[in-house]
């Protein structure tokens, strides 16, 4: 599979986007340790993979874009169920309007659509066809 080089603007943009993902937990995590030590971790790890995921997007690693898609997804996807189902020992959170959480979906989400983006339409273009093979006279 042949692979495209992802425009720099779409690189800046992605570096910039899961690094702030990574701030906002880093940002949220003393609170949520105090509310319970595995999801505050969670906020920590998540903040880490973050970093992690803008320095592999930096480096045009597609590993980066797709460790991305799992801290921005899956944090998108945890805040709808802790505000919907909750998760064990913790209850629903039923602040769905909360200032840095609404800023989080915005950012996870955009990175979501971003990533997506430069995953299917840059590195993951459709083979070039094989070169026909002709054999070569020996000369002896």
């Amino acid at each position: 599979m042949r692979k495209t080089p992802i425009p720099q603007i779409l690189v800046g943009l992605g570096v910039a986007l899961i690094l702030i993902t990574g701030i906002i937990h880093f940002i949220d995590a003393p609170d949520n340790l105090s509310e319970s030590t595995l999801k505050g971790g969670l906020f920590i790890v998540n903040g880490l993979a973050a970093f992690a995921a803008a320095y592999g997007i930096y480096r045009n690693a597609g590993w980066g874009w797709l460790l991305g898609l799992l801290v921005a997804g899956g944090a998108f996807i945890m805040y709808i169920v802790s505000r919907t189902v909750g998760f064990p020992g913790l209850g629903v959170d039923d602040d769905w309007l909360e200032p840095m959480g609404i800023l989080s979906l915005l950012v996870e989400g955009s990175f979501v659509v971003l990533a997506l983006v430069a995953l299917l339409r840059y590195r993951l273009t459709a083979p070039e066809p094989a070169a026909p093979v002709t054999p070569q006279p020996h000369n002896a």
